[in-house]
């Protein structure tokens, strides 16, 4: 099973600890308020955004959270051929016409982050995002960032191998 941090063959690692990314989601929180568009829920995009997200909503006072399962990277360097919905959905019925902050870890090639975004928007909803890292090969540019980078992301959650049965 791969876990961000078994890239030991990669030079170049953008690593994100515990404590820089309480920082970085203060200050995205920061940057989302600043401009005025303040949402009436948080989306996370599974399962890289859900800590960003849940940050975010604590960060910005937003109670109001759900998650949307997409399946794109199976392995480092690796995809699916396109991102994919997994079940279960979120309750579509209830964001018509709401405003909502959808939040990843990153947009890599931008191609999970423009699926969520189309999708949410044709249900009616105003939909914007906010990502910790952009890549410059993303074919979203997200609406708030954090940084910028083109390296590969060690994130905090990610770093260790999964906790696996003793045996």
């Amino acid at each position: 099973m791969a876990y961000h941090a078994d890239a030991l063959e990669l030079e170049g690692k953008e690593i994100l600890t515990w404590e820089r990314f309480g920082e970085a989601t203060q200050e995205l929180a920061r940057s989302v308020v600043d401009s005025g568009f303040l949402p009436d829920i948080i989306i996370a995009v599974a399962r890289g955004g859900l800590l960003p997200a849940g940050a975010l909503s604590y960060a910005m006072g937003v109670k109001l959270s759900d998650a949307i399962n997409v399946e794109f990277y199976t392995d480092v360097h690796q995809t699916l051929p396109d991102p994919v919905l997994l079940a279960p959905m979120l309750d579509t019925e209830s964001i018509a016409g709401r405003k909502l902050l959808v939040v990843d870890d990153v947009a890599d090639s931008g191609r999970t982050l423009a699926l969520v975004l189309e999708l949410l928007r044709g249900f009616g909803a105003e939909a914007r995002s906010a990502v910790i890292y952009a890549k410059p090969r993303s074919v979203v540019e997200p609406d708030f960032v954090w940084r910028a980078t083109d390296e590969w992301i060690v994130f905090p959650w990610s770093a260790t191998p999964p906790v696996t049965a003793a045996g």
